[in-house]
């Protein structure tokens, strides 16, 4: 409705009108980004005729939007134009910033050196301009980089070479904060907690510091805190374990998918540890069904993604081909595309409906029953659970001591909060958790990998078909750091050589033909 409203009101303008959406959209880009994009998006096409000045704030504020909507694809290509135009209109801070993005892509997803072509330019572009702080973006970019790389002491050198300059930017402490969070995570990782603490200390300082979005702190807290609760699960130091697994639980709805992932599991295995195995089950259970659910959008993701592709080259052909195209031909290549659509959606359709029927044919039942067995056991658990609540209920209706029977209340419901989100199954239904994709793939890596957990499982599938872990990571809405952690532990657990192949390359290798392995 709001599109409709500013396409509409948009008719009646003049061409330095539209130039004012390119600032609205900018006002809004940190809090509102449906309203952003709803400015960006009543410019009408072509984008060069109505804008002139502004075309690099708009190629990078669709590119930051794209970025926040895991859209990498688009966010990419957006980001190609931004540079384009920052340079022809000696834009130099967009030049800077969208060199930044380039290297990201490049670098975190492919590993390719030569992306650090990019961060050079990057400095040299942020010199032309008037920003300040040029120099701190690159310098933490790299940083970063390392810190993904796992070269926690190169970090380490890097950050510290230059904190006191990060701690000086009073107007912009996002710096520090980063930088600190960077150390802390480092620090955990290299083992050394005393020191890890000093610098969440300086990071907790920060919490109501006016120039950082509330957003950015909490994601930075979640993460320490889950390396934390990791940290000291591994020297069996429990109760410390579940401190910050309390103080992850207030913030819950903010987890990254990787960060929420760690919780459900290091619960588990905490409770397993105490032997409370009707705990321990619970948390397992959430777990799962966390992992289900992840699983559940892979195929729609997988989905979108093409058709992303095919937009995506059909818009960037608009742009750069622009001056050989008339307004017939844009007519034409619109409906090849609508009719191209058409078909690809008739045979997908088609193809999925067959590879659904086969897969009900071929799967087995001890699949179907293993998945039901966890429905069972969900609901046991439950029942168990309401139980020994009711039993616990009428013990403290009978204490005749008032003040310890409100004490006994006052526990009870504090459990109650605390359970009841793991517990109970707030989800729309219980029998999601049987796969009709490939089941033959499953059935075959399950037989002969039975350490792998769903989740590993799920990314082998990905990997199997091809995909990279930056898309791994879009589709399944996580980083590409936890991506890369995973396969890790997966070559690890079946006990790859990873100087003769890769994992995918075996995953390709071992698992063609999936029908002959199973039989």
């Amino acid at each position: 409705m709001v599109l409709l409203f500013f396409r509409t009101f948009c008719y009646g303008q003049g061409s330095s009108d539209y130039e004012r959406f390119v600032d609205s959209a900018d006002i809004y880009i940190d809090y509102d980004t449906k309203k952003a994009i709803a400015f960006l998006d009543s410019i009408p096409r072509p984008i060069d005729d109505y804008i002139k000045e502004g075309l690099p704030d708009y190629y990078i504020l669709k590119s930051l939007i794209y970025d926040e909507n895991n859209d990498h694809i688009k966010s990419y290509q957006n980001c190609v134009l931004a540079l384009k135009h920052a340079v022809d209109s000696k834009n130099y801070e967009i030049a800077g910033e969208a060199s930044l993005e380039l290297f990201s892509c490049l670098y975190y997803v492919k590993k390719d050196t030569t992306a650090f072509k990019y961060l050079k330019k990057a400095r040299e572009y942020y010199k032309l301009s008037d920003y300040a702080y040029g120099d701190f973006e690159v310098d933490l970019t790299y940083a970063y980089a390392k810190f993904l790389d796992k070269e926690y002491k190169a970090c380490n050198k890097l950050l510290l070479d230059n904190l006191h300059k990060y701690k000086g930017a009073k107007d912009d402490a996002y710096f520090y904060m980063a930088s600190v969070a960077m150390l802390t995570s480092n620090y955990i990782a290299l083992d050394d907690l005393e020191t890890a603490y000093l610098y969440f200390n300086e990071f907790k300082k920060l919490k109501n510091n006016p120039t950082i979005v509330s957003y950015n702190y909490t994601s930075f807290e979640s993460l320490m805190d889950v390396s934390f609760a990791d940290s000291h699960f591994k020297k069996k130091q429990i109760d410390s374990t579940f401190h910050y697994l309390l103080k992850l639980s207030k913030n819950k709805h903010l987890m990254t998918e990787d960060v929420e992932e760690d919780y459900l599991k290091l619960y588990a295995d905490s409770y397993s540890f105490l032997g409370n195995k009707e705990m321990a089950k619970a948390y397992t259970d959430s777990l799962a069904i966390f992992e289900n659910k992840m699983y559940e959008n892979i195929m729609t993701s997988s989905f979108q993604v093409n058709n992303d592709f095919v937009n995506e080259k059909f818009e960037l052909k608009i742009v750069s081909d622009k001056q050989y195209l008339n307004g017939v031909l844009v007519v034409v290549l619109l409906l090849l595309l609508t009719a191209s659509s058409f078909i690809y959606m008739f045979f997908y359709r088609k193809q999925k409906l067959k590879t659904i029927d086969l897969s009900n044919q071929t799967s087995n039942l001890s699949y179907f029953r293993s998945n039901n067995e966890k429905l069972v056991v969900k609901v046991q658990g439950l029942e168990d659970y309401i139980y020994n609540l009711k039993k616990e209920i009428k013990s403290i209706s009978g204490i005749g001591d008032v003040s310890i029977q409100r004490e006994k209340i006052k526990k009870l419901y504090t459990n109650l909060h605390h359970n009841s989100s793991t517990i109970l199954d707030k989800s729309d239904s219980h029998l999601d958790l049987v796969n009709d994709l490939n089941v033959n793939f499953f059935q075959v890596i399950n037989k002969m990998y039975p350490q792998l957990n769903n989740s590993e499982v799920i990314i082998c599938y990905y990997l199997y078909v091809g995909f990279k872990s930056k898309e791994i990571a879009v589709f399944l809405n996580t980083s590409v750091r936890a991506i890369e952690s995973k396969r890790y532990r997966i070559a690890k657990k079946i006990n790859i050589d990873k100087e003769k192949e890769t994992l995918a390359e075996y995953l390709k290798t071992t698992f063609r033909g999936s029908e002959k392995i199973l039989n």
